[in-house]
């Protein structure tokens, strides 16, 4: 599922939904959505799990820009979006980012 955007009309926001499949983490008990939006700080957008096993959380972005994020799982392993619109490699750290463009 690729990341759900809904663009605003009254304002220069976009309404993004980031969504983890449980394939991707199926033990997980706690995700967290980190990047650019947020300083990569991990506290800040922890995601709602479902009954389904996925996690999911929706964030209002500024349009015209690109964000670079990953998710935290349990507060130890980095997971990719597997549908991000793109990714960043960082080579200090030998892997990529994934990108939303909003």
């Amino acid at each position: 599922m690729a990341i759900k955007k809904k663009f605003l009309k009254s304002k220069p926001v976009c309404k993004c939904t980031f969504t983890l499949p449980k394939d991707a983490a199926p033990d997980a008990e706690k995700v967290t959505l980190v990047g650019d939006f947020n300083d990569w700080a991990p506290e800040k957008h922890v995601l709602k799990k479902l009954k389904s096993g996925e996690f999911k959380i929706d964030l209002d972005l500024e349009t015209g820009k690109s964000y670079q994020y990953r998710f935290l799982i349990d507060d130890e392993t980095w997971e990719n979006d597997w549908q991000a619109d793109d990714y960043i490699p960082v080579p200090e750290f030998s892997t990529d980012n994934s990108v939303v463009c909003c």
